[in-house]
């Protein structure tokens, strides 16, 4: 059966193919760009951001803050599917929290001129007006901001931070900060009754000056706030006096990756240092769970939970970077300082079940965890995320989660800021779609840039990562016969024993032998050659085939995208126009391994749009057709191109070089952009892989740039049978 005959679509064909779950399960249903929020007319270029998110009291509208804005924002979600802008507010200054009070939003706001001056102030807006209706002075810069559950009164984290550019961002630097405690009464906030609790004195680290950094408040009207450079946790009883208070202590640990050296090996162990907690959230009368980010002097990469009384109850230990590494989450770029960079934590009853929603800032995945026992939480699930979650909501009446995603990467041409909405169902799990967990030594993976099929088992392919990972260029074995798909294998690319260095793997192909033929795309800004290698079972490279001057003379960075094997003969795809290619045209390289000769023919790219590139990304020969992937450099709404083509193959007749090249008809196969919507994100850009397996089946999977500047997302799908 033709691609193009397929009478399902991508999302059910992948929804149907994903077993049943006994259990409910989060997947996302909608994704919402801050840009969206901008009235008609403004410069939606601007830098935006969703920070900190909140949820009305009926759970129908979601407020974030964005403070390169200077706004908070708000989004309808009466239907979370469909999720619409409500409008900025304008805050005058930059808000860090914003929580909706009946139908009044409460807004923290820094206005400080400076680290030494510190000032804030908190801003109440109406929702049935969009309008301030009145602010308070709260004497410093405020950081986080939580309400009562019974409304009573809010509580505000005045941190007064740091420069960090100051003594190495040590503490203290004064002025110090302090938590205030506003009544509220009649949907009124009694600015003249606002309590500023002292915090001086308790902690170990920094005395004089502690910062709170983010706190939550009980049933009991109790309050717990970390003190993250302090290192300290401190619990404000319904009275406004301390409680309670403790060092948060260090923790050691193992099985991680500490070196920034493009090696994913989890062989590594930390010394203990200061958990310096970040987000907590109240998980019963007597527990709070917090993640512990750090900060100057520490970030231990785990979450905990303890008693009020100081009593650790558990600790996450390497156990959820672990998990982030087996999905191709990793942050491979943060090894040498605190890795995944768990940022904040969320606690909800969904039915009957506890839940905790640990977010890591760096690997931009939500970890589901069952608290039924708080001695023991159960991870549950990976829920992918948007770049750099920060804050998040849980809407347990209505079965919803809502993460705000800050970075806004479009200035570098990528992904703006997004909140993304969860809904809690009858399964299946939609992601991760490919998963190394299980495997012994943990193999950690990301930025998969070629993918080639077993010539002889059905399911089984085979894929490599790019230039990320400079020093691990990597063969991956893949099982695509289970939901996820398995990652089983790793096989070290050598070169005379050693690992190989200065590769660029973009493409794949059995060599008929037990081994691999691989296309190295080439960096000459980085002295990565243009280059095809011959690697055998044991991944030694047993050949090098440098390209020929006349190439060389005309290359630009962009070299192979893909490689395949007709015979003697090897194909690979040059990804854009090298300089003597005529503009929207680019070259199908041949190289003929018997007679050492090279060869090209012309490929038609379709028409890029205003300010985009187009270009290949994979090559693949099966029976009487050779398979391209083409697409653009656009990403999320700008994405127009990410397509399959199929070429025939009597028409791959490469003419010498130096000459005119025919040029070969292409015939679109399928639109690969519905399949990258299945998820409810926004579509990637980097479709990078396409297999076809024994069985005949097509594989597809996308680049997710080693998680840097990218939401991390891996996706990997079949496109059913083909023909």
């Amino acid at each position: 059966m033709h691609l193009r005959s397929l009478s399902l679509t991508s999302a059910l064909a992948i929804a149907t193919a994903l077993p049943t779950s006994a259990e409910p399960v989060f997947n996302r249903i909608a994704t919402f760009a801050t840009p969206q929020n901008m009235a008609e007319g403004e410069d939606r270029a601007r830098e935006t951001s969703a920070e900190i998110i909140s949820a009305s009291e009926d759970g129908m509208t979601l407020v974030y803050s964005d403070s390169p804005l200077g706004v908070i924002g708000l989004v309808d979600i009466t239907d979370p599917a469909a999720p619409k802008g409500l409008g900025n507010i304008s805050m005058g200054g930059e808000p860090t929290t914003a929580v909706f009070v009946g139908g009044l939003i409460y807004a923290g706001v820094n206005t400080s001129e400076n680290f030494t001056a510190p000032s804030g102030k908190l801003v109440t807006v109406d929702t049935a007006t969009t309008s301030i209706t009145a602010e308070c002075d709260i004497g410093g810069q405020p950081d986080s901001v939580a309400r009562a559950p019974d409304g009573s009164f809010l509580a505000i984290a005045v941190e007064n931070e740091r420069d960090e550019d100051v003594n190495d961002g040590a503490i203290p630097q004064m002025p110090a900060g302090y938590v205030v405690k506003l009544p509220v009464t009649g949907g009124v906030v009694d600015c003249a009754g606002q309590v500023r609790i002292d915090l001086t004195g308790l902690a170990t680290i920094g005395a004089d000056d502690p910062e709170p950094e983010y706190l939550d408040v009980n049933a009991a009207g109790e309050i717990v706030v970390t003190l993250q450079e302090n290192n300290h946790i401190v619990v404000i009883g319904a009275d406004g006096a301390v409680a309670s208070h403790f060092n948060a202590g260090d923790v050691a640990v193992d099985g991680i990756d500490t070196r920034r050296d493009g090696h994913l090996s989890f062989t590594d162990a930390k010394a203990a240092v200061p958990r310096e907690p970040d987000g907590i959230s109240w998980i019963d009368g007597d527990h709070f769970a917090m993640t512990n980010e750090g900060d100057w002097n520490g970030g231990t990469r785990t979450w905990s939970i303890f008693r009020k009384d100081g009593t650790l109850v558990w600790d996450s230990g390497n156990s959820l970077e672990r998990a982030i590494v087996a999905i191709g989450h990793y942050p491979e770029h943060r090894s040498q300082s605190k890795g995944a960079e768990l940022e904040s934590v969320e606690f909800a009853v969904f039915g009957s079940v506890p839940m905790a929603f640990v977010a890591s800032e760096r690997a931009s995945i939500v970890a589901v965890y069952d608290l039924t026992d708080p001695a023991a939480p159960v991870l549950k699930q990976l829920l992918p995320s948007g770049v750099s979650p920060e804050g998040m909501v849980a809407i347990p009446e209505r079965g919803l989660l809502a993460t705000a995603n800050e970075v806004d990467l479009r200035g570098d041409g990528l992904a703006p800021a997004h909140v993304m909405i969860y809904a809690l169902g009858d399964g299946p799990a939609a992601y991760p779609m490919l998963t190394s967990e299980g495997t012994n030594p943990l193999i950690g993976w990301g930025a998969l840039s070629g993918l080639a099929a077993d010539p002889a088992e059905p399911g089984k392919l085979y894929a490599v990562s790019d230039s990320v990972y400079g020093a691990m260029p990597r063969i991956y074995t893949i099982d695509a016969t289970p939901v996820p798909a398995r990652i089983t294998g790793a096989l070290d690319i050598t070169r005379g024993g050693d690992r190989a260095q200065k590769l660029d793997i973009e493409g794949i192909a059995p060599d008929g032998n037990g081994g691999f033929w691989l296309a190295s795309e080439g960096r000459s800004d980085r002295l990565i050659p243009h280059a095809i290698y011959q690697v055998d079972d044991k991944g030694e490279i047993t050949q090098e085939i440098a390209l020929p001057e006349e190439l060389l003379a005309h290359e630009i960075r962009f070299g192979f995208e893909g490689i395949t094997v007709a015979g003697d003969w090897l194909w690979m795809a040059v990804q854009r126009e090298w300089k003597d290619d005529p503009k929207g045209m680019v070259k199908l390289l041949a190289y003929n391994t018997v007679d050492m000769t090279w060869g090209a023919v012309h490929y038609p790219l379709d028409a890029p749009s205003d300010g985009a590139w187009m270009g290949l990304s994979e090559i693949t020969l099966r029976g009487d057709w050779v398979y391209i992937a083409e697409r653009d450099n656009q990403i999320a709404d700008k994405a127009e191109v990410k397509k399959l083509y199929r070429v025939a193959a009597e028409q791959m007749k490469p003419a010498a070089l130096g000459g005119p090249l025919p040029v070969v008809t292409k015939e679109l196969v399928r639109d690969l952009l519905p399949d990258l919507m299945v998820l409810n994100g926004y579509a990637v850009d980097k479709v990078e892989g396409f297999a076809i397996d024994a069985a005949g089946t097509g594989w597809v999977v996308t680049d997710n740039d080693g998680v840097d500047d990218s939401s991390g997302e891996t996706l990997f799908w079949s496109v059913g049978p083909v023909e």
